[in-house]
Parts: C-alpha cells; sequence; structure tokens
C-alpha cells in the first residue's frame, strides 16, 4: 500500500531545510503566506513529442529553423545529452514513460494498430493514478490520503486504442486526443486499405473521424494552457503527447511555410511554440517555481520519409533501430529555482525514471510492484559528484535484447536492422525502402564514438565480458527472444 511522506519527509525531498518547518505563528500574514506557497505540492508537466531526432530543436544543433522556446527553456533549466527512450517504437517508449518500467516487463513490446485487442493493464499503475492516489484492488497500489492532482492528457496515447485502456481508465481526469498514430488512416502513403477512419476521442467517446490534422497541435496547445489556467490553485499532473512530428505532417496556417527546413520546419516551429505557451503560461500564473516540466521524444526520426523526417546527427540511425539514433533524445528538464539553469548533464538517464523520480518529488510511494526507473532527482538538482544510478541501459526491440550500455561503453549482440545505407529517404510525405543490414558483435566508446562507427571489442574483451554478464541477467528477467529465452518478470497486457 502507498503511503504519503510526512510534511517534514515531503520538505526534505524537494530540498527545504528544517527551518521552513519552524515559522513562529506571529509571523506576517505575508510570511504565512509565503510558507503555503513553500508547502504547495509541485506541479509536473510532461510534453512527449513523436518521432523527434536528437538533432531537430536549436539547442541540440538543428538548422534551417529556430527554436527560440525550446531554447530558452534550456537556458533555464538543464539539458540532458545521454537521456534515453525505452524503445525506439511509439507504443513500447509510452507504456515505459508512463508505468516507469521495460515495456517488456508490461507486456506491451510491440507497436499497436487499430485492430489490436491489448493494451494497458489495469494492474499496472499510470504516473497519473500514483499522483490522485487512485486506488489499484488488484494491485493494492494507492494512496489512503488522495493527493488531490488534477490530471489531463492531450494528445496521443498509442497505449490501447479501446475504451477500457483510454487515459480517462489510467487516472486521467481529461483527455483529447488521438488514440494511435495520425498515419493510421485511410490516407496511409502505401498501405490505406489497412486502416479504418482516423478517430479523434475526447474522454472515452470518439467525438470525430479523420480530423483536420493541421489544427492538432493547436487544439491540444489550447486545452493545455485552458488546464493549467483552471488548475492553478491546486497540484496538477499535465501530460502533452504532440501527435508531431510524425508522418503525415500537418501544420496550421500561423506556421505554414515559415522555415527554410520546408514542411517539417514548420511542424518543429509550431510546436516551439507550443512550448511557449506553456511556459508562458506557467509563468504569468506565477506556477513556474511550482512546476517541474519535461520536454521529450518517444524515439528517434522515421528516417525514411527523407524530407518529412528529422535528424538524429551525429547520431547512427534512426527509429526502429537500437542505434543511439533510435531512443537517445533530445531533452530538456526545467524548474526555475529547483533544477539549475544553463546546465549539461551528461550522465545516462531515461524516461522510465519519471515516474519513480514524480514519486519522490510529490512525497508518494511509487507502485509496489517492480519498476525499472530510478530517481534521478539528484541528477536534476545538479548535486556535486552524482553519477546516473543506472548500472546498465538495455535496448530491446520487441522481445529481443540488441544491446547494452553501462557507463561510456556500449555492446551490441548480432542483430539485424533496417538501413538505408547512406541513401536519401523518400519526398513529399512517401518513405524510400529500407535495406536490411546485420551488425555481428561490437563494442563502442560512446565518449569517443558517438557515431558508432568503431568496434573496439577486441581492444577491450573484460569490458565485453562484463556487458555480456549483465546482458545474462536481464535475460533471466525480462527474456530475449532471439535466445528464445522467456524471462521471470513479463507481466501481461490488458485484454479484452
Amino acid at each position: 500500500m502507498s503511503t504519503r511522506l510526512n510534511r517534514r519527509e515531503f520538505l526534505k525531498t524537494i530540498g527545504l531545510t528544517a527551518a521552513a518547518m519552524t515559522i513562529p505563528a506571529c509571523r506576517s500574514t505575508m510570511n504565512a503566506s509565503a510558507t503555503e506557497t513553500k508547502k504547495r505540492l509541485p506541479n509536473f508537466v510532461i510534453i512527449f513529442i513523436d518521432d523527434m531526432g536528437y538533432a531537430d530543436v536549436g539547442c541540440f544543433g538543428a538548422e534551417g529553423y529556430q527554436t527560440p522556446n525550446i531554447d530558452r527553456m534550456a537556458a533555464e533549466g538543464t539539458r540532458f545529452t545521454d537521456f534515453y527512450a525505452a524503445s525506439s517504437v511509439c507504443t513500447p517508449s509510452r507504456a515505459a514513460l508512463m508505468t516507469g518500467c521495460y515495456p517488456q516487463r508490461v507486456g506491451l513490446p510491440n507497436v499497436l494498430g487499430p485492430n489490436a485487442k491489448i493494451g494497458l493493464s489495469d494492474n499496472e499503475t499510470t504516473i497519473a493514478q500514483m499522483l490522485k492516489g487512485t486506488p489499484n484492488a488488484k494491485q493494492g497500489v494507492g494512496d489512503p490520503e488522495p493527493l488531490g492532482y488534477a490530471t489531463a492528457c492531450y494528445g496521443k496515447w498509442h497505449l490501447g486504442h479501446l475504451q477500457p485502456f483510454l487515459p480517462t481508465h489510467h487516472g486521467f481526469d481529461e483527455y483529447f486526443g488521438l488514440p494511435y498514430s495520425n498515419d493510421m488512416w485511410p490516407k496511409h502513403p502505401e498501405a490505406p486499405k489497412d486502416y479504418p477512419d482516423l478517430p479523434l476521442v475526447e474522454g472515452d467517446r470518439v467525438v470525430a473521424y479523420d480530423p483536420d490534422q493541421t489544427q492538432l497541435t493547436t487544439w491540444y496547445t489550447e486545452r493545455a494552457v485552458r488546464f493549467i489556467e483552471k488548475n492553478k490553485d491546486r497540484p496538477f499532473f499535465l501530460y502533452v503527447p504532440h501527435s508531431m512530428c510524425h508522418v503525415p505532417l500537418h501544420v496550421s496556417d500561423k506556421f505554414k511555410g515559415k522555415s527554410r527546413r520546408g514542411l517539417f520546419g514548420d511542424v518543429i516551429m509550431e510546436i516551439d511554440w507550443s512550448v511557449g505557451q506553456v511556459l508562458d503560461t506557467l509563468r504569468r500564473l506565477g506556477l513556474d517555481q511550482d512546476t517541474m516540466v519535461l520536454f521529450c521524444s518517444d524515439n528517434g526520426p522515421w528516417l525514411s520519409y527523407g524530407e518529412h523526417a528529422g535528424s538524429a546527427q551525429p547520431l547512427r540511425e534512426g527509429k526502429n533501430t537500437s542505434f543511439d539514433g533510435g531512443q537517445r533524445e533530445p531533452t530538456i528538464l526545467w524548474w526555475p529555482g529547483r533544477i539549475p539553469a544553463g546546465r549539461v548533464c551528461r550522465e545516462s538517464a531515461t524516461t522510465m525514471d519519471m515516474l519513480p523520480t514524480i514519486a519522490g518529488l510529490a512525497g508518494v510511494k511509487p507502485p509496489d510492484h517492480k519498476i525499472d526507473g530510478k530517481d534521478i532527482w539528484p541528477l536534476l538538482s545538479g548535486q556535486s559528484g552524482v553519477k546516473s544510478p543506472h548500472e546498465a541501459f538495455y535496448y530491446y526491440h520487441s522481445l529481443a535484447l540488441e544491446a547494452v550500455r553501462s557507463g561510456r561503453w556500449k555492446l551490441h549482440f548480432p542483430h539485424a536492422y533496417n538501413t538505408l545505407a547512406g541513401r536519401p529517404g523518400g519526398t513529399g510525405g512517401k518513405p524510400a525502402k529500407y535495406e536490411q543490414a546485420k551488425i555481428d558483435l561490437a563494442l563502442f566508446d560512446l565518449e569517443n564514438d558517438i557515431s558508432e562507427q568503431h568496434n573496439v571489442a577486441d581492444q577491450h574483451p573484460d569490458v565485453v565480458k562484463r556487458l555480456q554478464q549483465l546482458a545474462d541477467e536481464m535475460r533471466q528477467d525480462l527474456g530475449d527472444s532471439a535466445l528464445k529465452m522467456p524471462g521471470k518478470g513479463r507481466r501481461p497486457p490488458g485484454r479484452v
């Protein structure tokens, strides 16, 4: 059973000293008001972009357009250079963010389509459920004194489109958006007959089919701003998983033709505007010092779409591969007064760390079942000498373990992967065909070879052996389909 921390423990968690708890009763009304501000539970905002590459925003090297709001966010917060999504494709990555677990653990290792009969299980606990203190009868998870967080999700969910799997059934008070990817519709460039009309969902009901996608970013943003305004006097969790910049690209008239990078640049500029709207609202309402904001992406760029795809440079490959271009994301964490401004963190962290980190900051215990994320508040707050809490990070592709990183070292196990092999991607929203390549056992020093080009396995057999041992331990837990190992730690998805 999850329990709230007492006031002293909570204040210590968010970095306040004992002095904050010993203000005499005779202090003025102004001081009493300041004390109440310090006692307020923090707000949390997660802005999750779809298919954004490592080099797709200005502070990570974008060219041909500007992202002034995201760049300001980095200047006022901390930029993470080695921050990973837990998968190189949509559904698994989102499952990991919401549950703090590798997607293989929660039974969602693959992308779900419109015909899927599975989704996020009721036995899992999302960040939203944890913050609401929503009791989970099957797991016994929940806070006996609900934290009172308002929760909302505006954007792409992709953890099951059937009613029992939608956000409003997993801790969110409000939902508006697409239940899966925006290309899963009859206008798909390659397989239109495979997809039904694309539903737009509000709450748990379809309100339109095949909506005007040029308005998606605007709609999500407007709702996000209204949600913050409506809940300015209570703690809230706002999740904005944008449908863009996943293909098909769509942009409103506000940004159409504004960049030197074509439609893709226009789309990113509108996303940057959206980030600015959220942050400006927090500043305007005086909530900036009460709110932690994460900016990240679910996976790397879909390179086969060429001019409609982003860039992962200088990383190797992109979406749907276990090279770092598929999972290493442009990441910024912002909380004025709490997270250091203008800092760059080069320690490894992951989206799975958000759930336990938020749990610690809100003063609520994470779920009782096993999770894989770690509380990275010491990294976020810039404590001196702090290293990544992860001994290793594991790159799964579906149920196959394809690589492992520990510190500076990354070991690939033999596997096939899709590549353009140096050829350009498609044009006009139509993809080019991938080639299939294969990598053998290969060790890369990511500190000196960020592009994973130089196999140094022969020079470091001791490192190879250590990473193989780490991989063998994980295979016992989550399995490895390449070796026909089922794993003992997998839990089933939800089913209807």
